[in-house]
């Protein structure tokens, strides 16, 4: 995939699965335990995503067995840490490379959304991200991307949401609730999105096209 080689510039290992690969099975006790009790299909993308998590801690040279969960949450062996997004039977997931600090959030959306879906991930100030026009006009910062879809803003805060709430949680912080909790703004031509709680405390996240849908991941603080 052309882009393990942008996600190792940044020391970012990439992995990828897909739910109809044959022989799949849990990797250990607990992975079984948590997949016995979901439907047939979340059973599917759910060993996917550890199949992917796992794929790319090995690009980062990181051996891991199974991966259980605490609430809907992976929990990871000491040293090791990743994030995974699935979509349409595609299951993504990056992990950082050994000694980086490096905030973790991915998203994958190969299903494009519908402009009226702006309500559920845009509040009122965000709205002009959707028909900027060009860059240095209407507001939209001088080098700055301008114009972004629906599809791109809700992929772009999740992964950042994943970033964020793990950082905010950490802290012993109360995490954001929604996409709309989280503020997003042009940065160059990715997106800078912080906790509307913590506008100081910000990641990068970059959008790149995947077929007809989208694939977000955190590149850095802001």
């Amino acid at each position: 995939m052309a882009l393990r080689p942008v996600l190792a510039a940044v020391g970012l290992g990439l992995g990828v699965a897909a739910v109809s690969e044959p022989g799949a099975e849990p990797a250990g006790p607990a992975e079984a335990a948590a997949a016995a009790s979901m439907p047939s299909r979340r059973r599917l993308e759910f060993l996917a995503g550890r199949r992917a998590a796992r794929r790319a801690l090995r690009a980062v040279g990181l051996d891991c067995g199974e991966i259980p969960r605490v609430g809907r949450l992976p929990v990871f062996p000491p040293g090791r840490a990743a994030s995974i997004s699935h979509s349409a039977g595609i299951a993504v997931a990056v992990a950082r490379a050994p000694g980086r600090d490096l905030p973790l959030g991915c998203d994958l959306e190969l299903r494009p959304l519908p402009r009226a879906a702006s309500r559920l991930v845009l509040r009122a100030d965000e709205e002009w991200l959707l028909d900027a026009g060009e860059c240095g006009d209407d507001g939209v910062p001088p080098g700055a991307r301008a114009g972004w879809s629906v599809t791109e803003l809700f992929s772009a805060k999740e992964a950042a949401w994943k970033a964020l709430a793990v950082a905010a949680v950490g802290r012993g912080a109360e995490g954001a609730a929604g996409l709309r909790d989280l503020l997003a703004t042009p940065c160059e031509r990715d997106l800078r999105v912080c906790r509307r709680a913590e506008p100081a405390r910000a990641v990068r996240v970059r959008v790149v096209p995947v077929g007809a849908g989208v694939f977000s991941y955190v590149v850095g603080r802001v």
